[in-house]
């Protein structure tokens, strides 16, 4: 567990590096990409640049690195430094990034099949019943914390089964049906076809809510260690074989944190070391042992300023003993 050095306001970008790099899964898909021939190519591969960190940290002669050359690759494709970024949205950036200059094909579907979510979405007319199916993957599962009315939902299983619930569609959100040609009610639902190695939860604290200023959402939001996801949704939710379903059982392995405001924060990532078994607090270049109770201070508090709270939940597959 080696820190990385804040190279400025490098935070957010740190975490999620550490994320990755401590994901045995990922690590063993990046120590099989094509090595660039020329320097310029090197200088500009974002995978080829994660592995010379991979390598640089697991020296281990030291405290920290400085990931200063990724972060001058990364800046050749607009991922800048001295700015305040969103995980959620800098973690999709490093993924495209990382999946489109993976020359190797069979790498970039074993990297798809790590991270990629697939679900269903269905349109279903209320007047004459004709329905539309499209299936789409996605990265992240970016989880409401507040419902229609601006309650709060108080767990992650309840934020889960109100993402997965039919809306309907009426009034000024109607759809023009083909069928009956007009405008009509439809019922809106999302169904959960497959999920990945390791699966990540986004978790929506920052929302405009009811006026058109972002605001973050800092109230308390549990999330469990186990997560089996035949216990939090229903039939009506899932469109998989029950082969498929037999493998949705999932243990927590990281969380990004965020502390702060909309506007001045910081991020840390709480990572279960997967050869270890033990938690570790990346902070930049500081890292230290901690237990899933100091985990469990980031899920918030309604009076919480400056404290952490989870932003990004990072969950690994459970294996059939």
């Amino acid at each position: 567990a080696i820190g990385l050095y804040n190279v400025g306001q490098s935070c957010c970008l740190n975490s999620l590096l550490q994320v990755f790099l401590m994901n045995t899964h990922f690590t063993r898909i990046l120590r099989r990409i094509t090595v660039p021939q020329c320097d310029v190519q090197k200088r500009r591969s974002v995978p080829y640049q994660m592995l010379l960190l991979l390598e640089e940290m697991q020296c281990g002669k030291q405290k920290a690195v400085f990931p200063i050359a990724l972060a001058s690759c990364l800046s050749i494709y607009r991922v800048k430094l001295f700015v305040q970024h969103d995980a959620a949205q800098l973690f999709l950036t490093l993924w495209n990034l990382i999946k489109r200059q993976m020359k190797k094909p069979e790498l970039v579907e074993e990297l798809n099949d790590l991270y990629a979510i697939c679900v269903q979405e269905h349109l279903a007319c209320q007047k004459c019943s004709s329905e539309t199916r499209r299936n789409s993957s996605m990265l992240t599962l970016p989880l409401p914390l507040l419902d229609s009315n601006f309650h709060m939902l108080k767990t992650l299983e309840d934020s889960l089964q109100y993402f997965f619930h039919p809306e309907e569609l009426t009034d000024h959100n109607m759809c023009f049906c083909e069928q009956c040609g007009m405008k009509t009610p439809f019922l809106q639902s999302m169904k959960l076809v497959h999920l990945p190695q390791t699966l990540i939860i986004h978790l929506k604290r920052f929302c405009f809510e009811k006026s058109a200023y972002i605001h973050k959402l800092s109230h308390y939001l549990p999330f469990p260690q186990d997560l089996d996801f035949n216990a939090v949704l229903t039939e009506n939710q899932c469109q998989a074989a029950d082969s498929e379903k037999a493998a949705w059982k999932y243990e927590i392995f990281a969380v990004v944190a965020h502390s702060g405001s909309t506007n001045c924060g910081h991020y840390c990532a709480y990572i279960r070391s997967l050869t270890e078994c033990k938690w570790y607090c990346f902070n930049d270049s500081e890292v230290c042992q901690v237990s899933w109770d100091d985990v469990k201070c980031t899920f918030g508090h309604s009076n919480l300023h400056w404290g952490e709270t989870a932003y990004l939940l990072v969950y690994m597959k459970k294996h059939p003993q």
